[in-house]
């Protein structure tokens, strides 16, 4: 069986979207530091950034509480959309994203039994450290049960991944709400229900650098990797052949991109449908090529997050509405009109 590799566009092209997302990108986020219920000139916000203003009143609005929720956005955002692209290659399914494979709701159920029951405060940890430990033994204990149950006799497809995957899912997600309806408390029972919404309006500055330096980890594993990830979209046999070991090489892929969900779910809370919008648009645009697709594909989830967020702000003020919601009122038709269609460079 001969291997096509995706198509790709050309390299004019290929820098033009790059240019244009991180001109996308910068603008939604200079957008985000000046609108609110305080509004702030674009130039004063500019000149705040990059030390060139005198004293100012804004000057803490915008570094201190608006500056870690749009970092933190743009993280969370360009790590989603690279995993749902990853997972998409993995499963061969154009509808594979972190949530339909369980991977949000074992991080979810991780984070939610760490703030009913305050694991690890008695042993004075900060939630910095419990929270993101917590999401990651939830997505991995999500994955061993998603392998555990599309394993037969040896051999795994991506169908019966995909159905195990939404199997722990809903059982991981009804889990979560009965932990948090017995809450005894009631201010954790809140807690744990707003950050099952999805929201960035907790961000601090001291949340950044765990998501931070694994997402940029983790993102260039995957980069490397793209040529695997490539041959997975010929399918399994056709990789094979090829001389992918593709059980060794999913598990692995599988684990990596479990490690990455659970470290942004932890900061975030459960915001659905950006890796499996984003990854369709940017294949649109420069084919699906991983070497190339990758980059572009974290650019446009960055900015698409710190823009919802943005709107999640503005929309309903006072009311600063979780993003979460937003997301899924986007993504939602969006699932829908793809399920109409066969996404270009995907196979169906």
């Amino acid at each position: 069986m001969s291997c096509k590799t995706p198509p790709a566009r050309g390299p004019l092209r290929y820098t033009l979207v790059l240019t244009v997302l991180a001109a996308a990108l910068a603008a939604a986020m200079i957008a985000g530091l000046a609108l609110g219920q305080v509004r702030i000139p674009a130039g004063q916000v500019v000149e705040i950034v990059t030390g060139q203003a005198g004293p100012s009143p804004f000057r803490t609005i915008v570094l201190d509480v608006r500056m870690p929720r749009i970092l933190l956005g743009a993280i969370v955002g360009a790590g989603l959309a690279v995993v749902g692209t990853v997972l998409q290659a993995l499963v061969r399914n154009p509808l594979a994203d972190p949530y339909l494979l369980g991977i949000s709701s074992g991080a979810s159920a991780g984070v939610v039994l760490v703030i009913v029951f305050g694991i690890g405060g008695g042993l004075g940890l900060a939630t910095t450290v419990t929270m993101p430990a917590g999401a990651f033994a939830g997505s991995l204990l999500a994955l061993v049960l998603v392998y555990t149950l599309a394993r037969r006799g040896g051999q795994m497809t991506g169908t019966r991944l995909v159905l195990a995957g939404v199997a722990v899912a809903y059982v991981l997600s009804a889990l979560t709400s009965l932990v948090m309806v017995t809450s005894a408390k009631r201010e954790q029972f809140q807690e744990a229900m707003y950050w099952t919404l999805g929201g960035l309006g907790s961000a601090r500055w001291d949340m950044l650098p765990l998501p931070a330096v694994v997402l940029a980890a983790g993102t260039v594993l995957l980069v490397a990797l793209a040529r695997p990830l490539d041959l997975m979209l010929v399918g399994e046999e056709g990789a094979t052949v090829l001389g992918l070991d593709t059980s060794r090489f999913r598990a692995g892929v599988f684990v990596l991109t479990s490690l990455v969900t659970g470290v942004l779910v932890s900061v975030s809370g459960a915001i659905g449908f950006i890796g499996l919008l984003v990854p369709h648009a940017a294949r649109m645009l420069v084919g699906a090529s991983h070497r190339t697709l990758l980059p572009v594909v974290a650019l446009a989830g960055a900015a698409f997050l710190v823009l919802a967020d943005l709107g999640a702000r503005v929309i309903a003020e006072p009311q600063d509405i979780p993003v979460g919601i937003l997301t899924a009122l986007i993504g939602g038709p969006f699932f829908l009109w793809l399920l109409r269609r066969r996404p270009e460079g995907m196979p169906s």
